[in-house]
């Protein structure tokens, strides 16, 4: 890959037209336009701080496992194999639970044009079996080969940037009413069912943090990637700050269009922007800006996989995912981990189950992507905090400001990683119940468990294929034909 097609991959994974809009309806009565709009360049900033940290750490090492490797190395000699144990394993979970994010927003949306267009009802069975075609979608283009996911990747850049004016530009000429300044930037909404508006004001950034993950990507196609040392930095820094101004520009514009603030919330569609686009521009253009964004969509999940791909693939290299022979095996025709991919499309298809009877799932799974990702991507940015000048840098690095950044990225990751455990709404039942604490819990037990029983006793940390002669041995064995 070159640097762009590395910057492609984060940049088409944080997805505004994904994020920022398959959360808006969660925005509309979390904290309403204030809140979606004033969120946003908030969580952007403090999150730069935290791809800023690191960027800096994935120049000095390089590599396909990302995070956990980065932990292995930062930690130290006696420690770091559990550390990077831990961070492989939120990592994991991060990464399946940000495609299920994806895949299952695709769908959602999907399923209400499908309900506009040809009245196929959108319902969680329907919106469960979509997910289920979008996951084996993505999964045959992952298993085609990397120059597949590089050539979509590139295009999804500019469908990105081109369908966020084209929407934004339609929706602020076309439509003969616009709400007002004031209502855009400073009306608040709670339909939350809770009564303060300040812990409906923090649960509902999830809309902002959630968008901005992802960007890892360009550290897990590292190995893939000529000049990864400054590619990969420069890959993850600048996915961030671009997804940045892009969003802030979609969600202005979005809100500016409402017409009919209940008709949105209460859509039958279940998708309050498909609602907002036809209220605005009626049923045709409508479908067409929501076609826009399905595209983009689908575009995003399909980079999320292949990012999630490597992550296992690299994770089970290193023997700590059961199973881990047949994860990490190596397809001789595409030169890609395939069944790292199907891996990561079933993961995901399973996480989105709980739809079924959940109302908040969506919200839940995005929660369980947030706190999965950033509790990996804030680990090494503390150890290196730790190690300060003692830490190597690579020749991508913060100078002097390492250190400050490091400890700003960790504060903010503690903030979120408590905020979206707690419940989105009031009264808490069985099917409004925020599982993510549940999930979390999961991994940290299955995951401690299997390190006290088994792994402690062989896992030693990552180990990288990276000299010549084991680049040399892997050719070998793929021209044999070993899959």
């Amino acid at each position: 890959m070159s640097a762009f097609s590395n910057f492609a991959v984060s940049f088409t994974i944080i997805s505004v037209l994904s994020g920022c809009l398959t959360l808006y309806g969660y925005g509309l009565v979390t904290g309403g336009p204030a809140e979606i709009v004033w969120s946003w360049p908030i969580v952007g900033v403090l999150v730069l701080f935290v791809g800023l940290a690191m960027a800096e750490v994935c120049s000095s090492f390089p590599t396909a496992g990302g995070l956990y490797y980065f932990s292995a190395k930062l930690a130290t000699p006696k420690n770091a194999p559990v550390v990077s144990w831990f961070t492989g394993w939120f990592n994991l979970l991060g990464e399946v639970a940000v495609t299920t994010g994806i895949d299952f927003g695709a769908a959602l949306f999907l399923n209400a044009y499908l309900d506009l267009q040809f009245g196929f009802t959108a319902t969680p069975p329907h919106t469960i079996l979509l997910l289920a075609c979008i996951l084996i979608l993505h999964g045959l283009l992952n298993t085609i080969g990397v120059s597949a996911v590089k050539l979509l990747s590139n295009i999804s850049v500019w469908w990105h940037i081109i369908g966020v004016l084209v929407i934004v530009g339609v929706l602020t000429f076309v439509p003969s009413h616009h709400q007002s300044a004031g209502f855009v930037f400073t009306h608040f909404v709670n339909q939350t069912g809770w009564g303060s508006w300040i812990y409906v004001m923090f649960i509902g950034i999830l809309l902002a943090q959630y968008t901005f993950t992802g960007y890892d990507a360009s550290a897990h196609m590292s190995e893939e990637t000529r000049n990864a040392a400054i590619a990969g930095p420069k890959g993850i820094v600048n996915s961030i700050w671009v997804s940045l101004l892009a969003g802030w520009l979609l969600l202005i514009g979005v809100t500016f269009a409402i017409q009919n603030y209940g008709h949105a919330v209460s859509t039958p569609t279940g998708v309050p922007p498909a609602q907002i686009f036809i209220d605005a521009l009626g049923p045709t253009g409508g479908k067409l800006l929501l076609l826009i964004a399905i595209v983009a969509q689908l575009f995003c999940g399909m980079a999320s996989v292949a990012a999630n791909s490597r992550m296992i693939y690299a994770f089970s290299r290193d023997g700590a995912v059961p199973g881990h022979r047949l994860w990490h095996k190596v397809n001789s025709h595409t030169r890609t981990p395939t069944n790292a991919v199907w891996f990561a499309a079933v993961g995901a298809f399973i996480l989105a189950i709980p739809y079924l009877w959940n109302s908040t799932a969506y919200a839940a799974v995005t929660s369980v992507a947030v706190i999965g990702l950033y509790i990996a991507y804030v680990v090494p940015s503390f150890l290196r905090f730790l190690r300060g000048d003692a830490f190597q840098r690579g020749p991508w690095n913060l100078g002097r400001w390492g250190r400050p950044v490091a400890l700003i990225a960790t504060i903010w990751v503690c903030i979120i990683v408590i905020l979206f455990m707690l419940p989105t709404v009031s009264p808490v039942t069985a099917s409004t119940f925020n599982y993510t604490v549940v999930a979390v819990l999961v991994v940290i037990g299955f995951a401690g468990i299997y390190w006290l029983v088994s792994a402690r006793n062989w896992f030693t940390g990552p180990q990288v294929q990276g000299s010549e002669e084991e680049l040399r041995a892997v050719e070998a064995d793929l021209k044999k034909g070993a899959v």
